[in-house]
């Protein structure tokens, strides 16, 4: 079992061991000059402010070759993107999964009966976006989706047109006017200002600040904080603020998307890495659950490939629970849980996807919960001490560079 070692409950006195941090951050400014070739000479991340006009103009576009059929007396047709395809999809490891320019599509035709209801919904949101475009509005997908529940039928319905149509357009959700619901919470080190004008404190205390419905108008950002902290569960997030770990362990900035992030904390944590260029950490369940949540921080989603240069932080460090932490903390096997054929499936698919070539310690992480075939919550920490984590746990990892 790990021990607690002088100095390192010394909190006030807590700093990284300079080796250590000197390599990651080295690590980090080397990534970020390549991402920032990429950002500069890659037509598809184009990161300027989209006008108005151009979000217009290119809903008018699609209206007009549906008239120009009609015209010429034939169905209408809409050419999406098949976002869910991995054949549309290509890895580098300084951006993540991104769309390849040479994509499969699928056609959406306005006189067949599978198709007809999909066409219909889809010129109904482009007509709602246009209208809170021209009148400078903004609504979430559950405003549209409220909106008329008889039309759209479901909130996912609402949710993978609005997606089409960012990737139809090329332009991203947030600046179609259309915001997200924030499930997200942030604490720590950290103070910004946003859009119109409310300056918000993250310092950290029992509650934390919901993660802003805008991040694209933050401004002022202002923290001393010494590295970033995403947690993959709210419970542990909530844990970490009653032992006061913003506080105790350096300025340091704590986040939870609580699970699978939305796309508001995805862009939360991009914006500050973007500003900040701190090291980013992860704080995950040992389960193939765990792992994918961290992927899509880093790495991004297949069905959101179009906007990865705006989501993907592939800067990010898996600093825990690993899979080899259970054997090495002596961690007591009835705090484990067995894998389920559905997760022995999900960890066998991870395995192979592209990202895990460049990732050699990861997989073998992957590989010693393949062959124990049991999973740990990080809440199995408490079967050691019910402060083991922020006691013991994430202070010697810190200070001894326990992150792959």
């Amino acid at each position: 079992m790990s021990l607690s070692l002088p100095g390192v409950t010394d909190w006030s006195a807590f700093t990284f061991l300079d080796h250590h941090r000197t390599a990651l951050l080295q690590s980090i400014k080397e990534e970020s000059r390549e991402e920032t070739r990429i950002e500069e000479t890659g037509p598809s991340n184009n990161i300027r402010e989209i006008t108005c006009s151009e979000i217009l103009g290119a809903i008018e576009n699609v209206i007009q070759d549906i008239v120009t059929s009609l015209a010429r007396n034939k169905a209408p047709v809409l050419t999406l993107v098949n976002r869910s395809d991995w054949r549309n999809i290509q890895f580098k490891d300084s951006v993540g999964l991104q769309m390849i320019s040479h994509h499969t599509t699928r056609k959406i035709k306005s006189d067949c009966p599978k198709s007809a209801t999909k066409f219909a919904l889809i010129l109904k949101m482009l007509s709602v976006i246009y209208k809170m475009v021209q009148d400078n509005t903004y609504a979430t997908k559950r405003d549209i989706y409220y909106s008329d529940t008889l039309l759209f039928g479901s909130q996912s319905v609402v949710d993978n047109i609005v997606n089409d149509i960012s990737c139809m357009l090329k332009i991203p959700r947030r600046s179609l006017h259309i915001l997200s619901t924030t499930k997200g919470c942030i604490s720590g080190n950290l103070s910004y200002t946003e859009e119109d004008g409310t300056k918000v404190n993250c310092t950290c205390n029992a509650t934390a600040v919901i993660v802003p419905s805008n991040v694209q108008g933050i401004r002022n950002v202002i923290t001393d904080a010494k590295f970033i902290l995403i947690v993959e569960k709210d419970a542990t997030f909530q844990r970490l603020l009653d032992d006061d770990f913003c506080n105790k362990l350096s300025p340091c900035i704590m986040i939870t998307g609580k699970g699978v992030p939305d796309l508001n904390t995805r862009l939360l944590v991009r914006k500050l890495w973007d500003t900040c260029h701190i090291p980013i950490f992860t704080l995950m369940d040992a389960d193939p659950h765990g792992i994918e949540i961290m992927c899509i921080y880093k790495y991004g989603s297949v069905s959101m490939s179009f906007e990865a240069h705006h989501l993907t932080v592939p800067a990010i460090r898996w600093l825990g629970l690993l899979p080899s932490d259970i054997e090495r903390l002596n961690i007591p096997k009835d705090a484990l849980i067995p894998l389920t054929k559905r997760d022995q499936n999900k960890l066998a698919s991870m395995q192979k996807r592209p990202y895990m070539a460049c990732q050699p310690m990861w997989k073998k992480e992957m590989e010693i919960m393949a062959a124990s075939k049991m999973k740990a919550e990080i809440q199995a920490l408490m079967s050691l001490s019910s402060d083991y984590l922020s006691r013991v746990y994430l202070p010697n990892k810190l200070q001894f560079g326990g992150w792959i």
